[in-house]
């Protein structure tokens, strides 16, 4: 705070408006605000004029057009942040499938930082016209269509949304996950697998996260092959007592994957 936060004035004089005007016009910015009642659930807006950070005017507004609608939840957002939207999954992903990119080749790939989208949250205007609420928001079509034709297909032959394993189960990459894109899969579904699984070209190893036929973690692993030679014998040994309807061969990588049990009488 310093002498500046003990500031005291002591010294003002009366401005009229029409001299604001007069000498900051250009300045001067109007926009559409909106938020979001509580008690009702509607959305309220007002027409808002501001100098910088002060509110020269504001009035209610009763009804609002799609265009003003559209600026006042925009609006919302570069006030408020991008908690207002809904970030399922699919959003989830899709941003951080696009960081995964941009980590690997650079400024080639946008930076979907919280700052860069609330600022430049005109990538929203199109996913706006026919919703009323911010919460109604497609955010990974909004965010897919920011991204020209080519680059969306390098998205997918680089950084997929699924992988599909050797016994032929196509599972989502998890993006999110700490220290890269992982996968959640049944360790059964590997068996013969000589070679670490890996996207982007071979240049991002999957952190694998094997499971049980009952879909509990087992261990995870960025080296399959090394796991084969060392930890999977210990695996097997604890394994084979508990879930003795599913194979658990002495040599993996010579066994076929699969996703069922063993037939009966094996």
């Amino acid at each position: 705070a310093g002498a500046a936060g003990r500031a005291r004035v002591l010294l003002a004089a009366p401005i009229a408006a029409e001299d604001i005007e007069a000498m900051f016009g250009a300045q001067i910015e109007e926009r559409v605000s909106a938020a979001l009642d509580p008690s009702t659930g509607a959305m309220r807006a007002r027409r808002v004029r501001k100098l910088g950070a002060i509110v020269l005017s504001q009035a209610p507004m009763e009804r609002m057009s799609g265009a003003e609608l559209s600026e006042a939840l925009l609006g919302a957002v570069k006030d408020e942040g991008l908690h207002l939207l809904t970030w399922d999954q699919p959003a989830l992903q899709l941003r951080a499938r696009v960081a995964f990119m941009r980590a690997l080749e650079g400024d080639v790939w946008p930076d979907w930082n919280d700052a860069e989208l609330s600022n430049a949250c005109e990538w929203l205007a199109s996913a706006l016209t026919h919703v009323s609420s911010l919460r109604d928001v497609n955010v990974a079509d909004a965010l897919l269509h920011m991204l020209p034709y080519e680059v969306r297909k390098r998205l997918d032959e680089q950084a997929p949304v699924r992988f599909e394993t050797p016994a032929g189960s196509s599972l989502a990459i998890d993006y999110t996950a700490e220290g890269g894109p992982a996968l959640d899969v049944r360790l059964q579904e590997l068996f013969g697998e000589a070679r670490h699984p890996s996207i982007a070209g071979g240049r991002a190893p999957l952190t694998l996260r094997l499971l049980s036929p009952a879909h509990r973690p087992v261990q995870t692993t960025r080296d399959l092959p090394g796991f084969w030679r060392g930890s999977y014998a210990g695996v097997r040994s604890e394994m084979r007592g508990r879930y003795p309807k599913h194979p658990w061969p002495e040599d993996p990588l010579s066994a076929p994957p699969t996703r069922r049990a063993k037939p009966r009488g094996s």
